[in-house]
């Protein structure tokens, strides 16, 4: 059963319940600095009017996962909200031109086949949770919004996570990278 896609904005400036403890950019422009980020879910829900940027995205299928990938995925997430996971990164990022002029298949293939992308994600789960927005049909000057929540103590194993990550092939075709790490109040 395909689910509800579900509109996300993440509103950047002085308010919202995620204060921002680290703000890189890896690769291309930078956001302008903030100290707060809201999460507003739904696109009737009022933004706030006094932040700096807003990135918004939308939950989707998953392009690139096979089924058995798909189900371990879903047997290992854990929810999004939990007590627990005071820690948050929100990443987002813009892949080139040449990564969007290639098939679907041949994305696969760099995805996981040569990057092992999902195979990475699996080791981390359940101690982060994830989840991917996407943003480039939606005219957003990101393709994709990657958010991460997890405790204090797996702080080391997202690090390590993101560190493998950005050194697959996949990466090769990543244009613009902002690396913002939260903590909520």
């Amino acid at each position: 059963m395909q689910q509800k896609s579900i509109s996300i904005t993440f509103a950047g400036g002085d308010a919202g319940s995620w204060r921002v403890e680290r703000m890189e950019t890896v690769t291309g422009p930078a956001l302008p600095r903030v100290s707060r980020i809201a999460v507003i879910e739904g696109r009737d829900t009022p933004l706030p009017r006094q932040a700096l940027w807003f990135l918004r995205g939308i939950t989707s299928y998953e392009r690139y996962v096979r089924r058995a990938e798909h189900e371990m995925l879903v047997s290992r997430q854990p929810p999004l909200g939990r007590p627990a996971a005071t820690c948050a990164a929100l990443i987002p990022i813009c892949k080139s031109h040449e990564w969007w002029q290639l098939s679907q298949d041949e994305r696969r293939e760099i995805f996981e086949e040569r990057s092992h992308h999902i195979a990475a994600g699996l080791d981390y789960l359940p101690a982060i949770a994830r989840r991917l927005l996407h943003s480039r049909d939606l005219g957003e000057p990101f393709d994709f919004l990657t958010w991460f929540e997890y405790s204090s103590t797996d702080t080391g194993s997202f690090e390590e996570l993101v560190r493998k990550l950005r050194k697959t092939p996949e990466w090769v075709y990543v244009d613009r990278e902002i690396d913002i790490r939260l903590r909520r109040d």
